[in-house]
């Protein structure tokens, strides 16, 4: 009996090669590899077949290949795609939902990675580490009387987002540091906030009572801009700012604006809304500003666990399974009737804790 066959297209590479090896054991799933360089129209037609699209990272992403609704108006047998790791900023959700189309993400798949790096921030920070090391580089001599920092152990910090990663950040502050943990986040009642190491609280507390505040929120259009001048006048003087999160959601000129007057006493910025940020950055202006090319997710562990995670979720789509990262859990049904009449087999019922 010949094999339904399932098209997946991707451009260029994944993030590890486990991806395309996982897959190849699946021989109902054809894998297309298509190439930026390649011509706009050719690259088109390949994905007007295609079931699948692997979408790349916004840093990869070049051309008129993100997830939007022009692309997908363009290919109408498009049933899922997929983000590289945990954002989907390039991928338009509601677009997707609109037209039958599941949207999967990689939750929690480089949650270490991210975790640690905002902690590496934080020490870098405090103990002015980069600063202090740009000193003795660079000048004739460093008073290290001038280079006292602060230790971290019991104070507070206040986590906008409380998900895989933020999670991870409480439990390794808290246990490791002795820290208090604040956290908002309006999707979760005070009783899951505290399962996950924290106590929930307002924007505005958290922004009064932190010593540390960082960001682990995905970027929507509730998100984008929230960090703005109003919410940095709110923090505590002396009091650090870190985002490893989506570029977007932090109005960096006017972070820069409350690090030249003093408001904050810096900032850690692993993402920024155009990236790479050009070397006349603002930001890039501060010795008390750490700065970092949207890396807290790129460690050779996490890497491989993202395309392992996306692998297993085509494997799992694609048989008919619900994957375990659905980020529009409500276009099941209109993507079950999508995919019975094109593969010829309808999938498992959405579980009610899915919903």
């Amino acid at each position: 009996m010949t094999a339904n066959i399932k098209r997946v297209a991707f451009f260029e590479r994944w993030l590890d090669p486990v991806a395309e090896q996982m897959l190849a054991g699946s021989p109902d799933i054809e894998l297309s590899r298509l190439s930026f360089d390649d011509p706009v129209e050719a690259s088109r037609a390949v994905l007007r077949r295609m079931h699948g699209y692997q979408v790349s990272t916004r840093g990869d992403l070049r051309g008129p290949w993100l997830a939007d609704a022009a692309l997908i108006e363009a290919c109408p047998n498009l049933l899922a795609v997929q983000s590289t790791g945990a954002g989907f900023d390039v991928i338009d959700l509601e677009a997707c939902t609109r037209a039958g189309i599941a949207v999967c993400n990689q939750a929690g798949s480089n949650k270490e990675a991210v975790a640690e790096h905002t902690l590496g921030l934080m020490l870098a920070l405090s103990k002015r580490i980069a600063v202090s090391d740009k000193g003795l580089r660079t000048a004739a001599g460093v008073d290290r009387y001038a280079q006292i920092g602060n230790d971290i152990h019991g104070t507070t910090i206040g986590l906008v987002g409380i998900g895989h990663i933020g999670r991870r950040v409480a439990e390794i502050c808290s246990k490791l540091f002795g820290m208090q943990v604040l956290a908002c986040d309006p999707y979760l009642s005070g009783e899951e906030v505290a399962e996950r190491g924290a106590r929930k609280v307002e924007l505005a507390e958290l922004l009064r009572e932190s010593d540390f505040v960082s960001v682990h929120c995905p970027r929507s259009t509730e998100t984008y801009g929230m960090m703005n001048r109003a919410a940095f006048e709110r923090m505590k003087r002396g009091a650090y700012f870190i985002c490893t999160a989506r570029g977007g959601i932090v109005v960096e000129d006017d972070l820069a604006e409350v690090i030249r007057e003093g408001v904050i006493a810096g900032a850690g910025i692993d993402v920024f809304l155009k990236e790479p940020p050009p070397h006349d950055h603002p930001l890039l202006q501060f010795d008390n500003v750490i700065a970092t090319p949207h890396i807290a997710g790129m460690t050779h562990e996490a890497l491989r666990e993202m395309a392992a995670s996306a692998a297993r979720q085509w494997v799992a789509l694609l048989s008919g399974e619900v994957p375990p990262h659905l980020a529009n859990p409500e276009v099941w049904p209109r993507f079950a009737d999508r995919f019975e009449s094109q593969l010829g087999f309808r999938p498992k019922p959405l579980p009610t804790t899915v919903a």
